[in-house]
């Protein structure tokens, strides 16, 4: 990845399609028992000391000292790996409704957050298509949708983006009550880096500290990605846009919810396998939304949590 050799390879559609074979291999060991092993109370283990902690952190826990991963998470901690079957089961595990509440559940001008994620970027007035490939990273919103026909409504959008760490819940979760319009996987790189994040310096393709991180607008418009438009009950917000974006290896974007379907906010939209990712939401020019998170937040906004508010004309 970190080198402009690799920049240019992975740009490469043939060897996207190679790369996708090879990844649908790797995921189909990680739904085996087998892959559960790492699952271990060791030190090094995912419900060792060090992985509990970090894990409870980034989740914004209670700082009781009696709250634990069970009270947080859907498990059994008296079977073996908390009754967990395999390393994807571990790692799509459900968050506890208690521990996650839903935003103001009967007032639909309070959008949710769709992901536990740590906030990246907010733009307004998003261009339709723009040069994504330039530093600034700006987005282009044809592109991030996938061309859909519903994507030129967004011109001029607001884009709320965030980013889920390889320790973060990976469930995805309306942010509003609506109808499912359009929900699709659109095919894309797996390894791509912009040579204006610093590819070929040491250290670049470590995803949780630099380039890809730090590369997230350049990535929703290429990296595989799960899209999902919802035509919200809210008129004040009408149609709105999910984007699930997978990065590097971490390109399995499962869309449990079909189109036709109606959802509440904070119902389970979907879901990303095996590490850190991002995701993107879109906002047609005309909704007047306000009140996301600054960028200077630290940690993770609770998923299913007050994200926005949306106002009347």
């Amino acid at each position: 990845m970190g080198t402009p050799s690799g920049h240019a390879a992975f740009l490469d559609p043939d060897v996207n399609k190679m790369l996708k074979k090879v990844l649908n291999e790797w995921g189909k060991f990680l739904l085996t028992p087998e892959s559960a092993s790492v699952l271990g109370d060791d030190k090094e283990g995912w419900f060792g000391e060090v992985a509990n902690k970090d894990m409870m952190q980034l989740a914004n826990a209670p700082l009781q000292t009696d709250f634990k991963f069970e009270d947080m998470f859907v498990c059994d901690p008296n079977k073996t790996h908390h009754g967990y079957t395999s390393w994807d089961d571990f790692f799509t595990r459900l968050v506890r409704e208690d521990a996650r509440p839903v935003a103001s559940p009967d007032d639909d001008s309070v959008v949710a957050n769709a992901c536990e994620a740590k906030v990246y970027n907010v733009v307004r007035d998003a261009k339709l298509r723009d040069q994504f490939f330039i530093k600034s990273q700006p987005y282009s919103v044809l592109d991030m949708l996938a061309h859909d026909p519903l994507a030129t409504q967004f011109a001029g959008a607001t884009v709320y983006q965030a980013f889920l760490s390889a320790l973060s819940y990976h469930r995805w979760h309306a942010p509003v009550s609506g109808t499912i319009v359009r929900a699709f996987v659109e095919d894309g790189t797996y390894f791509s880096e912009p040579l204006f994040e610093g590819v070929g310096e040491p250290g670049v393709q470590n995803i949780n500290s630099n380039a890809s991180n730090v590369a997230q607008g350049y990535v929703a418009a290429l990296n595989t990605r799960a899209v999902i438009f919802i035509e919200a009950d809210n008129k004040d917000i009408g149609l709105m846009a999910f984007i699930g974006v997978g990065m590097d290896e971490v390109s399995t974007c499962e869309i449990t919810v079909g189109e036709g379907q109606h959802v509440a906010k904070g119902d389970q939209l979907g879901m990303f396998h095996f590490g850190g990712s991002s995701h993107c939401l879109l906002f047609r020019n005309e909704t007047k939304v306000d009140g996301f998170p600054g960028v200077e937040r630290d940690t993770n906004v609770p998923v299913r949590g007050k994200l926005a508010v949306v106002h009347s004309d």
